[in-house]
């Protein structure tokens, strides 16, 4: 059976963020769940201190190497979580992430929430997902 996607929308404000309230996920026959990424290198070292927007879109590169390892992209995520320790400071540079999603053809179920910490110092974003194929 093939995957089928179903958006669930009682209401359309989340379509300017790129994601939807929620999706029905059918025929899917792996499920990948991702470890948070965040702004580090290939060797695990934090990169882009103090520059959210560069830390945003390493997250998103280092999210879709797991994906791309398990045969997968954006476009099979169903759920993101961003997790941040600065929400304004995120909110001016969500549109590098939207615009990758919607790129993608995806606008996955998304949770973002404001913490006081990562659990590498000087990382300010942290992105985790689930996938289907």
């Amino acid at each position: 059976m093939a995957l089928e996607r179903t958006a669930v929308n009682p209401v359309t404000w989340s379509h300017a963020l790129g994601f939807n309230q929620g999706e029905v996920v059918s025929g899917q026959t792996r499920t990948l769940y991702c470890s948070g990424q965040t702004s580090t290198d290939a060797e695990g070292k934090p990169r882009h201190e103090g520059d959210i927007a560069a830390q945003l879109a390493l997250s998103v590169d280092n999210l879709e190497a797991v994906l791309a390892e398990a045969g997968m992209s954006l476009a099979n995520l169903v759920r993101l979580n961003v997790y941040t320790t600065d929400v304004d400071g995120l909110f001016p540079h969500y549109g590098v992430l939207a615009a990758r999603l919607g790129a993608a053809g995806v606008a996955p179920a998304t949770t973002m929430l404001g913490v006081s910490r990562l659990a590498i110092p000087g990382q300010q974003v942290e992105l985790e997902g689930t996938a289907v194929a």
